[in-house]
């Protein structure tokens, strides 16, 4: 079923001054370490378009498909990066892997997220380009993808290329369902419509696999989640909500658009939620907080995590208030 009022509950509320000023609705699921449903807020089988909380699956099909990705280049590929120099020099480096360039992206033109980096291009005079789109180490993987396996690179986001056949055929193993639709992604790619319960148990996959798995798939999931673990500047950028978690608590985070949030703890424990209003600016603390009730993070070490993300309310230059989880 899509995604309703009806489906959700209240998850965080905006308060200045005392005031509860606005609140964000939407269903929230939690996973135990063994895969099993611990909780659920909301009705976990509704339907979402993951957006880029889908990306761990497609840069693990990618993998799977044999393109040559390791440590900072499969945690980049694996993002929705800040676009600083330090990303784009990465997305190059797979680029020029297939002996590719810039011009072979299919990503649009876009301006750094990193107000320091956009800054310093305006300055120069500079443009919005697609290697600085946050999805670019997406789309570079994919190229990468398909130069391994001799696929044409032109119309590689068509949905039946044998790149995206591929990739779909890999979420769907992971998913464990078939996706209720094919939509377009911001950036270009497809994005498969699938149950909140879905997404969750694919993450909880992903994130819990070991390297030394007889699987394939599963070592190439316990290769990805390092990769992202040990490199957390890669996979969003410095100061940002993604990379502050993984830094301060060792969790598996990944940001979708509109309000999508999938976040594994290093025990296994695997939450997955989406705002009904498309904002994601409670998604990591109520992701954080959902960890916390589950015993998997310490209620210290959420607090300080909280600490540095972006959930202040200001008022005349001060803190007046605040964006917190009411679960």
């Amino acid at each position: 079923m899509p995604l309703t009022s009806a489906a959700s509950v209240e998850l965080a509320v905006v308060e200045r001054s005392g005031f509860a000023e606005s609140r964000h609705s939407g269903v929230a699921i939690v996973l135990a370490p063994d895969g099993t449903v611990a909780e659920a807020f909301g009705n976990p089988h509704a339907t979402l378009l993951p957006r880029s909380s889908m990306k761990p699956l497609q840069a693990l099909a990618c993998l799977s498909a044999g393109a040559p990705l390791e440590g900072e280049r499969l945690a980049v590929a694996t993002a929705s990066h800040s676009g600083t120099d330090r990303h784009v020099s990465v997305v190059r480096d797979i680029l020029a892997a297939g002996d590719l360039g810039e011009d072979a992206l299919g990503c649009p033109p876009a301006w750094p997220g990193d107000t320091a980096t956009r800054d310093e291009l305006i300055r120069e005079l500079g443009r919005p380009a697609r290697i600085r789109m946050n999805c670019s180490g997406k789309h570079a993987a994919m190229l990468l993808t398909c130069v391994s396996n001799g696929w044409p690179v032109d119309g590689y986001l068509d949905p039946q290329h044998p790149l995206q056949a591929h990739i779909r055929e890999v979420i769907e193993r992971l998913i464990g369902e078939k996706p209720a639709a094919t939509a377009i992604d911001g950036c270009g790619a497809p994005v498969y419509a699938m149950t909140l319960l879905g997404l969750a148990r694919a993450i909880h996959r992903v994130g819990t696999a070991s390297e030394r798995s007889p699987f394939a798939l599963h070592r190439g999931a316990g290769t990805l989640v390092r990769a992202v673990r040990e490199n957390p500047w890669a996979i969003d950028g410095p100061g940002r909500p993604d990379t502050i978690v993984i830094e301060r608590l060792g969790v598996f985070a990944k940001t979708g658009a509109e309000g999508v949030m999938v976040m594994v703890a290093p025990d296994g424990t695997t939450v997955a939620l989406k705002m009904l209003d498309g904002s994601g600016r409670a998604a990591s603390a109520v992701a954080l907080r959902l960890l916390e009730r589950a015993g998997a993070l310490a209620a210290p070490d959420v607090a300080d995590a909280m600490s540095r993300l972006p959930l202040t309310v200001s008022g005349g230059g001060r803190d007046v208030g605040s964006i917190r989880p009411v679960l």
